[in-house]
């Protein structure tokens, strides 16, 4: 009997010709009708399993601690699927107990294996079987092969068998109940419970996406780049801050100068030192040596009330190595600005406008204000940019510094691999900070490099230069010009990452009239509440789709004085909710988590967060309310996602192969 085949709709001997190099390729992998249509009947099941979840943050300036928490608790996720699973047979106590263990297995298993009341028999008969519940709940969502790449590969199949198996069907509950038995009595119940709860942690969230600033302000910057460099599922939009220290690897001495001064604001000596390896001693001695009788007021670090252990001799070290960084800053600075006429940016030249008699400066607006601080041992009033041959010397060994440290090397390599400027992902258009605007809503041209550039091709254009200036085959002028970019896009007043008239940092640290410290911002920062100016903008990067969005960071939310993180009539997700501490007085919140799952977006703010200690000692979890942005009624599958796109298209390619199988244009092959 001959098979009668389906009528596959679009596809001719022409269309099949036409693409015949590509389908013989693939009939490398698909080699006859029985393996294409089975990997058809594969990808088709996939298009219609609930879309995986996608957690977004921005802004975590270093805060290590509550970034790692909120990567453990998926944003809360997980603690709402124990407390769905478990909310009528367990306690609030026991839910909150299960919840620790799996965020901070090993911590929680050693503090439990101590007590020596705790019987640990039942603890693990019981706790392993709560593990698999919770574990068939999180991997309900994906098919068997991605679980399967998830497992550690010492317990893979065992996770998967009891994944995959109820202890509830009589004719199985034996065996379900004897594997549980035997990993206990092999004494393997405590790597069990860890690669099970690492397994939760992993399927919780199906992407990361990282919206800039992961540095400054906060300790931690360096451990949360090592967390990521051992996570695979998660993308970065850089941020200005992120920018900087890319330029001070990349060895531009500007940069340098602003990661030292920040970092010595907030007394942030860790990610320097133990980070990065980054030697202060040459720093410490020259303060000393040029401002060890100046009491060095206003430099003093900014310290939360973690810090109280530093000592008033440490605290005054830091507060003269503050002064003298931030003046050798404004010197290296001047240079660059000279260097580059076309950034328009000489009213950040301010030291040859002091007037060292009077102890008063006049700023390009023509307004005199005096000084608080006229003690500039350094700057000669006759040639006030010269950098002193003591300062010259120290510079050259911080760029030493900065350019061998390897791990700071590594870091930025991740910053390369997995980031950009602009990120579209499932009809949400990702970046930091801005797109630069004119007054009438049109696209702003930006110089780089000598051209204009604006919208998206602005965004290629800074993303190509931020990553000449670390290719090995670059010209050096355009290397050159790359690595002095870097500066710019900190604090360069057409800069997509910063897009304010000005950085006033001179005004801030030697001007008491506040007024002089306002920064302007661009026209992006207003216009970006009106729909139409968002619909031009996603209609510029070609995002598509009935829900589409913008989502930001940068500019933290004020919750407090009434500002809402959704503009725009929904287009527009600010998400900067103010993970340092810094702004947490700011913000009345101590950050945000976008969670984009099957259902819609929902907005997870967060309280702050007390400590890993705290968590797996007394099995706190951070405070967080969720608050519903838009909800679908209907549950998004996969193919109605970029990846469903991409299977769709795989789909169609195996199609045509099918066709040229049956037709005779392409022989089929036993595997």
């Amino acid at each position: 009997m001959t098979e009668s085949l389906p009528a596959i709709p679009d596809i001719t001997p022409e269309k099949v010709e036409a693409d015949r190099r590509v389908l013989e390729l693939l009939s490398n992998t698909f080699p006859n009708v029985g393996a294409a249509s089975t990997e058809i009947i594969n990808l088709e099941a996939i298009l219609n399993l609930p879309k995986g979840t996608e957690h977004f943050v921005a802004d975590l300036h270093g805060e290590h601690e509550a970034f790692i928490h909120i990567l453990r608790n998926a944003s809360g996720n997980i603690k709402r699927k124990v407390t769905e699973i478990f909310g009528t047979s367990l306690s609030e106590r026991d839910i909150r107990e299960l919840c620790s263990l799996i965020y901070y297995p090993e911590q929680k298993l050693e503090y439990i294996t101590d007590d020596p009341e705790a019987n640990l028999a039942d603890f693990y008969t019981i706790t392993l079987h709560r593990l698999v519940r919770v574990a068939q709940s999180v991997s309900s969502k994906y098919t068997r092969s991605k679980v399967r790449k998830a497992l550690p590969r010492e317990f893979a199949y065992i996770i998967e068998e009891l994944l995959h198996e109820s202890p509830l069907e009589g004719n199985k509950q034996a065996y379900f109940n004897r594997i549980i038995e035997t990993i206990i009595s092999t004494g393997r119940a405590d790597a069990f419970i860890v690669a099970m709860c690492n397994v939760i942690q992993s399927l919780s969230i199906d992407r990361l996406h990282i919206l800039g600033d992961v540095y400054d302000r906060g300790p931690g910057a360096h451990i949360i780049m090592d967390v990521l460099g051992r996570y695979d599922k998660f993308d970065f939009q850089w941020g200005n801050h992120d920018a900087l220290w890319m330029g001070a690897a990349a060895g531009n001495e500007a940069c340098i100068a602003n990661v030292l001064r920040i970092s010595l604001r907030y007394a942030n000596l860790a990610t320097l030192e133990d980070g990065y390896g980054i030697n202060l001693v040459p720093l410490a001695t020259f303060a000393m040596d040029i401002y060890g009788d100046d009491p060095c007021i206003g430099y003093e670090p900014r310290l939360d009330t973690d810090a109280d252990d530093i000592s008033d001799k440490t605290r005054t070290l830091i507060a003269r190595m503050h002064k003298a960084i931030t003046v050798l800053q404004f010197k290296l600075e001047a240079k660059l600005i000279d260097r580059h006429p076309e950034w328009d940016m000489d009213n950040r030249r301010l030291l040859h406008r002091i007037d060292h008699t009077t102890g008063s400066v006049t700023l390009p607006d023509g307004s005199v204000h005096p000084l608080t601080d006229n003690s500039l041992p350094t700057v000669d009033p006759a040639d006030p940019y010269r950098l002193s041959l003591e300062e010259a010397e120290l510079i050259a060994k911080l760029r030493h510094s900065f350019r061998v440290s390897d791990k700071l090397a590594r870091h930025v390599h991740l910053l390369l691999s997995h980031g950009s400027m602009y990120g579209v992902y499932n009809s949400n258009l990702l970046f930091h900070a801005s797109l630069p605007l004119n007054a009438d809503g049109t696209l702003r041209g930006v110089n780089v490099d000598g051209r204009l550039y604006s919208g998206r091709r602005l965004m290629d254009a800074v993303g190509a230069t931020m990553r000449a200036a670390f290719n090995y085959d670059t010209p050096a002028p355009r290397k050159d010009y790359a690595c002095d970019f870097y500066w710019y896009l900190w604090c360069g007043p057409d800069s997509p990452l910063f897009d304010k008239s000005r950085m006033a940092t001179f005004e801030r640290y030697f001007i008491a009239d506040r007024a002089t410290w306002r920064e302007e911002k661009g026209h992006y920062y207003e216009l970006r509440d009106e729909p139409a100016v968002c619909d031009m903008i996603l209609d510029e990067f070609g995002v598509s789709g009935t829900h589409r969005h913008i989502i930001n960071g940068h500019v933290p939310v004020r919750e407090g004085k009434g500002e809402s993180p959704i503009r725009a009539g929904g287009r527009l997700m600010v998400i900067d909710g103010g993970f340092a501490k810094a702004y947490h007085a700011t913000t009345g919140m101590a950050g945000y988590t976008l969670v984009f799952h099957s259902r819609g977006f929902q907005l997870v703010k967060h309280q702050p967060f007390t400590s890993a200690e705290q968590a797996i000692r007394e099995g706190t979890d951070i405070e967080s309310t969720t608050e519903i942005v838009e909800m679908s009624q209907q549950r998004m599958r996969v193919r109605d996602t970029d990846k469903g796109t991409e299977l769709q298209g795989q789909i169609d390619e195996l199609r045509q192969l099918l066709f040229a199988y049956r037709h005779g244009i392409i022989k089929e092959r036993r595997f």
